[in-house]
């Protein structure tokens, strides 16, 4: 499925990597609703389950929001916004969201011999792993 203008608008408002207050500006707005799922289901190559693990929701309702033009609860819009900044930073630093998604299901020994997709269940874990890409970026070889 092709993205139209009004979306590739739309997914400009997020910000590549972690931005505190364009994030806090998003959620306070509103302005994320189901759309921004779909984003994120088309920019990252998870399945439905993955995401709604990493979103705490069943598959059932993860789908629900996705196929609707819902607006979204407030702590599910600032979750969704920054799984969506962080595939964008993570796409940025790989090249492509192939190789991105394939370090994050690697085991990797900076993140306790974890993989870094196991963090993304949480804004905290999401910052942290937004963190090694920036260390990345930096010559970092994390």
């Amino acid at each position: 499925m092709e993205m139209t203008k009004a979306d590739l608008q739309a997914l400009e408002l997020v910000p590549s990597g972690y931005n505190p207050s364009v994030v806090l500006q998003l959620v306070h707005q509103g302005s994320i609703d189901a759309k921004y799922l779909k984003f994120l289901k088309r920019l990252s190559q998870f399945t439905d389950d993955t995401l709604s693990d990493f979103l705490h929701l069943n598959v059932k309702t993860f789908r629900q929001y996705r196929d609707s033009k819902a607006v979204l609860r407030k702590d599910l819009q600032e979750h969704v916004v920054m799984l969506l900044s962080l595939m964008k930073h993570g796409v940025e630093v790989f090249g492509d969201a192939e190789t991105f998604e394939r370090w994050l299901r690697s085991i990797n020994p900076f993140f306790d011999r974890q993989r870094p997709m196991e963090f993304l269940d949480t804004i905290n874990g999401i910052c942290y792993v937004d963190d090694r890409l920036t260390a990345i970026e930096y010559g970092d070889n994390v």
